[in-house]
């Protein structure tokens, strides 16, 4: 593929990849999958696009804005919804799934009908261009990877490290056990789905500045961090990042030889190979009781 391709790759790899992280820390701390990330990302593009370009804000504040939105969504969605429905169901993970994936398409119409219908542009927020072998790079480009490798080695390091990001490990792994411990479960599991927020926002927020961002654009974003943490797998924390570039460099090399339309196809392809001959994905967790 052309060096200009591969700067594309690098892009949706690391948006997949802040994505897949927050799947990984939800999973891992509350056996769940949080179908609402990419909406949340979407949300919170959507709210600090327009008040950059509707209300004037200069973009820290509005970016900072739409992603402290993002994690308030976020962790009411575990206060308010999962985990009410967590305890009367006794721990299954279909009934919060499916109530997860509801607020997903009810915050895409709550996005539509605040900010329109219509597709934003978004801001950059540095202004730069560089020339890499021969392919040109942005600065916003430049963020998204920097912002993405600060949060793997940040993320990385706290749950070795620290003494919550040992217990988040522990809850997912086990929580009946972990609260026999004497874990403060309900704080971990608050702790991931904010984090994860956190990350969904951060994420829509760079990629929204380069790309665009439209109400629907959530289930597109939730697909993507989606596919990053089933092929990369729960195994290692930088696994969904591994996972999202492999998808994306297929996705890429589909589209650039066959077209875009392809590209849905090998994304099937892939999915099933995948669920077929290694569920788990490429890293797999070694305890899961």
């Amino acid at each position: 593929m052309p060096a200009q391709l591969w700067v594309s790759v690098i892009e949706l790899s690391c948006f997949g990849g802040l994505l897949g992280l927050g799947y990984y820390l939800v999973l891992r701390g509350a056996d769940i999958f949080l179908f609402i990330l990419g909406g949340l990302g979407m949300f919170g593009a959507m709210l600090g696009v327009h008040l950059m370009t509707t209300n004037g804000w200069p973009w820290p504040l509005a970016v900072f804005v739409g992603v402290l939105a993002s994690v308030v969504i976020a962790t009411l969605t575990e206060v308010l919804i999962v985990r009410p429905i967590h305890r009367r169901t006794g721990g299954e993970e279909m009934p919060s799934i499916l109530a997860v994936v509801a607020i997903l398409f009810g915050l895409e119409q709550l996005a539509g009908t605040l900010f329109g219908r219509t597709p934003m542009t978004g801001r950059a927020f540095w202004d730069a261009d560089f020339t890499v072998l021969g392919a040109h790079v942005a600065g916003q480009s430049i963020l998204l990877v920097l912002t993405t490798v600060v949060a793997f080695v940040a993320i990385g390091w706290w749950m070795r490290n620290s003494a919550s990001g040992r217990m988040l490990r522990a809850v997912g792994d086990n929580e009946h056990a972990a609260r026999m411990l004497g874990v403060p479960v309900d704080r971990i599991r608050v702790t991931a789905f904010a984090l994860a927020g956190l990350l969904g926002g951060v994420a829509g927020s760079l990629f929204a500045a380069k790309a665009g961002v439209a109400f629907t654009s959530g289930l597109e974003w939730t697909l993507v961090g989606f596919l990053g943490v089933i092929v990369g797998g729960l195994g290692r924390v930088w696994g969904p990042l591994v996972g999202a570039l492999i998808v994306a460099t297929l996705q890429t090399w589909v589209v650039y030889e066959f077209g875009h339309a392809a590209r849905d196809y090998i994304t099937l392809v892939l999915a099933l190979a995948l669920f077929a001959l290694r569920p788990e994905g490429i890293f797999q967790t070694k305890v899961r009781i």
